[in-house]
């Protein structure tokens, strides 16, 4: 063998095509894991229904953020267990009169404001393996507030 020659490993034509076929499912798969409307906690998200929303609220700075922010919006939730303690990581869908849901997402924090057309609707909200289910009422230039409750774990 050649000492000049450089040893690179090469894959033929369609191995390579096969490997990169690969990576991209790979990595198309794990966009489709991700919500399609999620944001960073406290940044604000519409929804491909056209639904602004945001949520957080983990710490006091990020309290102070979104309680800035409610004049924006027209549907506060909070999300806490009976003994007061908050929650992260609940499942909020938003049916309208006509049973269409407008929003399904998850809370990333225990504030979650959204910005919905006036009108009266469902919120379903689901920790772990139980669901709370509340009928809103929203209008245009008013805060609409909900408070749902989890027993204690």
């Amino acid at each position: 063998m050649d000492s000049d020659r450089k040893l690179s490993p090469r894959l033929p034509g369609a191995a390579l095509r096969r490997t990169t076929q690969i990576v991209a499912a790979a990595l198309f798969g794990l966009a489709c894991l991700a919500p399609g409307a999620s944001a960073k906690s406290g940044q604000p998200v519409t929804s491909s229904s056209g639904v602004t929303y945001v949520s957080g609220g983990a710490g006091t700075e990020e309290i102070d953020q979104l309680r800035s922010m409610e004049k924006d919006f027209n549907l506060k939730m909070v999300f806490a267990l009976t003994s007061g303690a908050y929650l992260a990581e609940v499942n909020v869908s938003i049916v309208d009169a006509a049973n269409k849901v407008v929003l399904d997402t998850l809370a990333e924090g225990p504030w979650f404001l959204a910005r919905l057309p006036p009108g009266t609707y469902q919120v379903n909200a689901s920790y772990r393996t139980n669901v709370e289910r509340r009928t809103v009422a929203v209008g245009a230039g008013t805060l609409s507030t909900v408070e749902l409750h989890w027993p204690n774990e």
